[in-house]
């Protein structure tokens, strides 16, 4: 019986995970997104072309592969629908190469109205959400009252759905938020929504805890795949400024139905340095010129909001914490052609917690109790953009990759030198990537 593989982010979001999945699809029979909703954007570039998948897995331009929207995930019909037409356009067989779990959850109209009128009411205290109903939703599903995707084909679906939207706006009266909906913006939205529920009904609705153990089973290779990152996490993140599902390795569990024991390689994605979008502590920002710098040259906007990225440098304690909560077996760096304009780089290999150093991330990296400490390295300072192996490195950035490696006790494996597809070296002597 074959293991599941997990591909997941590390930081705060925004690694480049549908880079790296789109890249090792080709190892894979079955790529499965496992949790988030379509506040994920999910960036792969090919053949001169960028393409931004929001739910829908990062294998779907494979023809051999199948995608499967597992059950932890929530789904927006509106958003879904949209991302099926642009790929229909495209050319991608999308309903030949996606089936969606019967338990993942649906996200209503009502859900993104009551995501607006919470974070409205929390003034400067917002957290930053992409106000795309997420919350609402996983909120609706801890407490027992959500709407899945096995209840788009019931006959009772339209009275559940009465019912829950009423529940939804006497919520959203509570807030006390005026003019958070229009009754004419309400009805627009519905319309777009039974449109949306609509093509879900045409898709393959699978029972997925029973489909992938099956797949396992029959000696299929499956990747799961992450959304958002780990220090986003609900449990594990910088909590309240986390997002609303399980982003670690553990989250793969409930999300697909898979146990613990049939989980094989967990492959972490990393930036060689570090952006996060929203509010929220980040330790390492810089909030300067060189910033501005990373942030223009890494193109660093927020692909589902477009929304500009706080930037800084590499996070060590950070970056060993989600490690840790894991299990990560191999390392991808990604975004080190964004560096090469620099002469030197800075490296948090510490903080000063209340005043003593530690190198592990404590309860709470709000400013006024961490302060990072930095070790200075030095910079490639050329382009790497055009690189073919691991040969044509410049000493610095091996020195780079060698230095984050010891820290972490971990291999990196593959290093990311540019957007494209072409452009990610495999390290061939350390690769634990499948065959």
């Amino acid at each position: 019986m074959n293991k599941t593989d997990i591909l997941l982010g590390l930081q705060w979001g925004d690694e480049g995970k549908g880079k790296l999945v789109d890249v090792l699809t080709p190892h894979y029979d079955i790529i499965a997104r496992f949790q988030g909703g379509p506040n994920a954007g999910h960036t792969l570039e090919f053949e001169g072309t960028k393409h931004v998948l929001h739910t829908i897995p990062s294998g779907i331009f494979h023809e051999h592969v199948t995608n499967l929207v597992g059950n932890g995930v929530v789904i927006d019909p509106v958003i879904f629908a949209k991302e099926i037409v642009g790929l229909k356009e495209k050319n991608v067989d999308v309903a030949g190469r996606m089936v969606i779990s019967r338990k993942a959850h649906i996200i209503l109209p009502t859900h993104r109205l009551l995501d607006r009128a919470s974070e409205a009411s929390k003034g400067t205290s917002k957290i930053g959400s992409t106000l795309k109903g997420i919350g609402p939703c996983y909120m609706d599903k801890t407490g027992r009252n959500g709407m899945r995707v096995g209840d788009l084909l019931d006959q009772q679906f339209e009275s559940k759905y009465q019912a829950l939207k009423g529940k939804h706006l006497q919520l959203i009266q509570g807030f006390g938020i005026a003019d958070v909906y229009t009754s004419e913006e309400l009805a627009e939205m519905e319309a777009a929504f039974y449109a949306g529920v609509d093509v879900l009904r045409q898709l393959t609705i699978v029972d997925s805890e029973h489909y992938i153990n099956r797949a396992m089973k029959d000696g299929k290779k499956i990747l799961a795949e992450g959304a958002q990152g780990s220090l986003l996490d609900i449990d594990f993140g910088s909590y309240p400024f986390v997002t609303s599902s399980n982003t670690i390795a553990a989250g793969a569990c409930t999300g697909l139905g898979i146990a613990p024991s049939r989980i094989g390689e967990v492959i972490g994605i990393f930036k060689a340095y570090c952006t996060r979008v929203g509010s929220g502590p980040f330790p390492t920002e810089l909030d300067n010129a060189i910033g501005e710098q990373m942030r223009q040259t890494g193109r660093e906007f927020g692909s589902t909001t477009g929304r500009a990225r706080r930037c800084g440098w590499l996070d060590l304690p950070a970056l060993r914490y989600a490690c840790m909560i894991n299990g990560v077996t191999q390392l991808i760096m990604m975004k080190a052609d964004v560096l090469s304009d620099f002469d030197e780089l800075q490296v948090c290999t510490h903080y000063l917690f209340n005043g003593e150093k530690i190198d592990y991330l404590p309860y709470d990296i709000a400013p006024e109790y961490v302060q990072p400490v930095y070790v200075t390295v030095p910079g490639w300072n050329c382009d790497l953009t055009q690189l073919q192996a691991e040969s044509d490195f410049p000493t610095a950035l091996s020195q780079y990759i060698a230095f984050i490696e010891s820290a972490l006790e971990i291999p990196i494996t593959v290093v990311s030198v540019g957007p494209d597809r072409k452009q990610t070296i495999i390290r061939s002597d350390r690769a634990l990537i499948p065959a």
